[in-house]
């Protein structure tokens, strides 16, 4: 799917997002994740709110993946590291 991005950005810009244009739109979408949360709680008015926040939630969950291939990390790798960590530290 990143690919078909990468062609429309060449139409549009004349080149492909670099890594950091990618950061930037993962935490446009993590902004717009916390914005639809307001919305879902009751804190913000908003219309069709389940369907946006869980749009968004895979969204932000697709961009960190891609911005983990793209700067050659392992994403599940470093999830299980993260959690064995944090599980070490809270025992």
């Amino acid at each position: 799917m990143r690919k078909k991005y990468h062609e429309l950005e060449l139409t549009h810009h004349g080149s492909e997002w670099t890594v950091e244009e990618d950061a930037l739109a993962f935490l446009t979408d993590a902004a717009l994740v916390g914005r639809h949360t307001l919305s879902q709680q009751h804190r913000w008015p908003k219309a069709d709110t389940d369907a946006e926040l869980g749009h968004k939630l895979g969204e932000s969950i697709w961009w960190l993946i891609v911005l983990a291939n793209r700067m050659d990390i392992d994403a599940k790798e470093a999830l299980e590291h993260f959690l064995t960590k944090t599980e070490n530290l809270i025992k």
